[in-house]
Protein backbone atom coordinates (compact mmCIF):
# COMPACT_ATOMS: atom_id res chain seq x y z
CA UNK A 1 0.00 0.00 0.00
CA UNK A 2 1.40 3.26 -1.05
CA UNK A 3 1.88 6.06 2.20
CA UNK A 4 0.37 9.37 -0.02
CA UNK A 5 1.10 12.23 1.62
CA UNK A 6 1.26 16.16 0.37
CA UNK A 7 4.53 16.97 -1.57
CA UNK A 8 7.04 17.95 0.09
CA UNK A 9 8.25 21.58 -0.18
CA UNK A 10 11.75 22.46 -1.57
CA UNK A 11 13.66 23.17 1.75
CA UNK A 12 16.07 26.31 1.72
CA UNK A 13 19.76 25.57 0.47
CA UNK A 14 20.84 26.32 3.76
CA UNK A 15 19.43 23.69 5.01
CA UNK A 16 21.24 21.19 6.97
CA UNK A 17 21.40 17.47 6.14
CA UNK A 18 20.73 14.87 8.61
CA UNK A 19 22.72 11.94 8.14
CA UNK A 20 21.51 8.24 8.58
CA UNK A 21 22.26 4.92 8.10
CA UNK A 22 19.18 3.01 6.84
CA UNK A 23 18.48 -0.83 7.51
CA UNK A 24 17.47 -1.96 3.98
CA UNK A 25 17.10 -5.58 4.35
CA UNK A 26 13.52 -7.35 3.21
CA UNK A 27 12.74 -3.49 2.34
CA UNK A 28 11.71 -2.66 -1.59
CA UNK A 29 14.23 -0.71 -3.20
CA UNK A 30 13.56 1.14 -6.65
CA UNK A 31 15.88 1.95 -9.07
CA UNK A 32 15.00 4.14 -12.50
CA UNK A 33 17.55 3.43 -15.15
CA UNK A 34 19.51 0.34 -15.90
CA UNK A 35 22.73 2.11 -17.63
CA UNK A 36 26.39 2.05 -16.25
CA UNK A 37 25.49 4.49 -13.51
CA UNK A 38 23.06 2.33 -11.93
CA UNK A 39 24.81 -0.60 -12.36
CA UNK A 40 27.44 0.92 -10.13
CA UNK A 41 25.00 1.46 -7.44
CA UNK A 42 23.39 -2.31 -7.72
CA UNK A 43 25.91 -4.73 -5.54
CA UNK A 44 25.67 -2.18 -3.03
CA UNK A 45 22.29 -2.15 -2.55
CA UNK A 46 22.07 -5.72 -2.81
CA UNK A 47 24.55 -5.93 -0.04
CA UNK A 48 22.03 -4.61 2.31
CA UNK A 49 19.54 -7.34 2.00
CA UNK A 50 16.95 -4.64 -0.11
CA UNK A 51 14.60 -6.50 -2.69
CA UNK A 52 16.02 -4.48 -5.75
CA UNK A 53 13.28 -4.06 -8.55
CA UNK A 54 14.55 -1.98 -11.81
CA UNK A 55 12.96 -0.20 -14.21
CA UNK A 56 13.77 0.88 -17.46
CA UNK A 57 13.05 0.18 -21.14
CA UNK A 58 16.62 -1.28 -21.82
CA UNK A 59 18.68 -2.81 -19.28
CA UNK A 60 22.04 -3.91 -18.75
CA UNK A 61 23.02 -7.37 -18.67
CA UNK A 62 25.22 -7.23 -15.82
CA UNK A 63 21.72 -6.01 -13.80
CA UNK A 64 19.62 -8.81 -15.40
CA UNK A 65 19.71 -11.22 -12.58
CA UNK A 66 17.73 -13.84 -10.98
CA UNK A 67 17.77 -11.90 -7.31
CA UNK A 68 16.53 -8.48 -8.85
CA UNK A 69 13.52 -8.16 -10.40
CA UNK A 70 13.11 -6.57 -13.69
CA UNK A 71 11.23 -4.36 -15.80
CA UNK A 72 11.73 -3.64 -19.14
CA UNK A 73 9.61 -0.47 -19.67
CA UNK A 74 9.38 3.44 -18.80
CA UNK A 75 8.48 4.53 -15.50
CA UNK A 76 5.14 5.22 -14.43
CA UNK A 77 4.09 7.10 -10.80
CA UNK A 78 2.83 3.74 -9.03
CA UNK A 79 6.54 1.87 -9.28
CA UNK A 80 7.16 4.36 -6.53
CA UNK A 81 4.16 2.71 -4.53
CA UNK A 82 5.84 0.45 -1.46
CA UNK A 83 9.40 1.32 -2.05
CA UNK A 84 11.14 3.00 1.10
CA UNK A 85 14.00 4.38 -0.88
CA UNK A 86 14.25 5.27 -4.84
CA UNK A 87 17.26 5.56 -7.14
CA UNK A 88 16.89 7.60 -9.99
CA UNK A 89 19.64 7.26 -12.69
CA UNK A 90 17.70 7.85 -15.46
CA UNK A 91 17.57 11.11 -17.85
CA UNK A 92 17.18 14.42 -15.90
CA UNK A 93 13.23 14.78 -17.00
CA UNK A 94 12.38 11.18 -15.73
CA UNK A 95 14.62 11.71 -12.47
CA UNK A 96 12.02 14.64 -11.90
CA UNK A 97 9.06 12.72 -12.52
CA UNK A 98 10.09 9.96 -9.96
CA UNK A 99 11.48 13.05 -7.80
CA UNK A 100 7.26 14.12 -8.57
CA UNK A 101 5.94 10.53 -7.49
CA UNK A 102 8.35 9.89 -4.32
CA UNK A 103 7.55 13.26 -2.44
CA UNK A 104 3.89 12.33 -3.20
CA UNK A 105 4.21 9.36 -1.42
CA UNK A 106 6.54 10.24 1.08
CA UNK A 107 9.92 8.43 0.14
CA UNK A 108 13.47 9.61 -0.75
CA UNK A 109 15.22 9.85 -3.42
CA UNK A 110 18.30 9.61 -4.54
CA UNK A 111 18.42 10.93 -8.44
CA UNK A 112 22.24 10.00 -9.32
CA UNK A 113 24.17 12.90 -10.51
CA UNK A 114 21.78 14.79 -10.14
CA UNK A 115 21.92 16.74 -6.86
CA UNK A 116 18.88 18.97 -7.52
CA UNK A 117 16.42 16.14 -8.00
CA UNK A 118 17.44 14.78 -4.85
CA UNK A 119 16.00 14.38 -1.35
CA UNK A 120 18.57 12.34 -0.23
CA UNK A 121 22.02 12.04 -0.96
CA UNK A 122 24.58 9.21 -1.13
CA UNK A 123 28.24 9.94 0.54
CA UNK A 124 31.44 8.51 -0.37
CA UNK A 125 31.51 5.42 1.78
CA UNK A 126 34.55 3.69 3.63
CA UNK A 127 34.42 0.29 4.87
CA UNK A 128 36.51 -1.42 7.68
CA UNK A 129 36.38 -3.77 10.49
CA UNK A 130 32.57 -3.27 11.27
CA UNK A 131 32.76 -0.27 11.07
CA UNK A 132 31.21 2.21 8.53
CA UNK A 133 31.93 6.18 7.46
CA UNK A 134 30.33 7.78 4.77
CA UNK A 135 31.38 11.40 3.69
CA UNK A 136 29.14 13.95 2.02
CA UNK A 137 29.28 17.09 0.64
CA UNK A 138 25.32 17.75 0.35
CA UNK A 139 25.59 16.31 -3.49
CA UNK A 140 27.56 19.50 -4.88
CA UNK A 141 30.68 17.63 -5.09
CA UNK A 142 31.00 14.16 -4.97
CA UNK A 143 34.70 13.94 -6.26
CA UNK A 144 35.44 15.21 -3.00
CA UNK A 145 33.85 13.25 -0.96
CA UNK A 146 35.56 10.51 -2.74
CA UNK A 147 39.16 11.73 -2.12
CA UNK A 148 37.85 12.74 1.28
CA UNK A 149 36.66 9.15 1.99
CA UNK A 150 40.26 8.22 0.48
CA UNK A 151 42.29 10.42 2.84
CA UNK A 152 40.48 8.37 6.37
CA UNK A 153 41.07 4.95 4.79
CA UNK A 154 44.65 6.26 4.67
CA UNK A 155 44.69 7.03 8.18
CA UNK A 156 42.52 4.78 10.07
CA UNK A 157 44.17 1.63 11.72
CA UNK A 158 44.18 -1.45 9.93
CA UNK A 159 43.12 -3.16 13.44
CA UNK A 160 39.68 -1.35 13.70
CA UNK A 161 37.80 -4.55 14.06
CA UNK A 162 39.69 -4.68 17.36
CA UNK A 163 38.38 -0.96 18.25
CA UNK A 164 35.21 -2.01 17.86
CA UNK A 165 35.36 -4.92 19.72
CA UNK A 166 36.94 -3.77 22.37
CA UNK A 167 34.00 -0.71 22.49
CA UNK A 168 31.22 -3.24 22.18
CA UNK A 169 32.73 -4.98 25.76
CA UNK A 170 33.36 -1.62 27.06
CA UNK A 171 29.61 -0.34 26.40
CA UNK A 172 28.32 -3.49 28.17
CA UNK A 173 30.23 -2.56 31.59
CA UNK A 174 29.40 0.59 31.26
CA UNK A 175 25.51 0.00 31.17
CA UNK A 176 25.77 -2.36 33.84
CA UNK A 177 27.50 0.50 35.64
CA UNK A 178 25.39 3.02 34.76
CA UNK A 179 27.96 5.01 33.13
CA UNK A 180 26.44 8.19 31.92
CA UNK A 181 26.96 8.84 28.54
CA UNK A 182 29.50 11.95 29.09
CA UNK A 183 31.79 10.23 30.98
CA UNK A 184 32.03 6.77 28.31
CA UNK A 185 34.69 8.43 25.80
CA UNK A 186 37.61 9.20 27.88
CA UNK A 187 37.09 5.60 29.37
CA UNK A 188 37.07 4.28 25.85
CA UNK A 189 39.73 6.37 24.71
CA UNK A 190 41.79 4.43 27.60
CA UNK A 191 40.99 1.17 26.68
CA UNK A 192 41.80 1.84 23.32
CA UNK A 193 45.75 3.16 24.71
CA UNK A 194 45.31 -0.05 26.82
CA UNK A 195 45.23 -2.19 24.29
CA UNK A 196 48.07 -0.81 22.29
CA UNK A 197 50.24 -0.85 25.28
CA UNK A 198 49.86 -4.29 25.92
CA UNK A 199 50.52 -5.03 21.76
CA UNK A 200 53.59 -3.25 22.65
CA UNK A 201 55.12 -5.19 25.56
Amino acid sequence: MSRLVEPVAAPAASAALFPVFLKLAGRRVLVVGAGPVAASKIQGLLDTGAQLTIVAPEVRAEIDRPEITVHRRAFQPSDVDGAWLVLAAATPQVNREVRAAADQRGVFVNAIDHPETCSAYAGGVLRRGGVTIAVSSNGEAPALAGLLREALEAVLPEDLERWLAEARVQRTKWRAEGVPMAGRRPLLLEALNQLYAERAQ
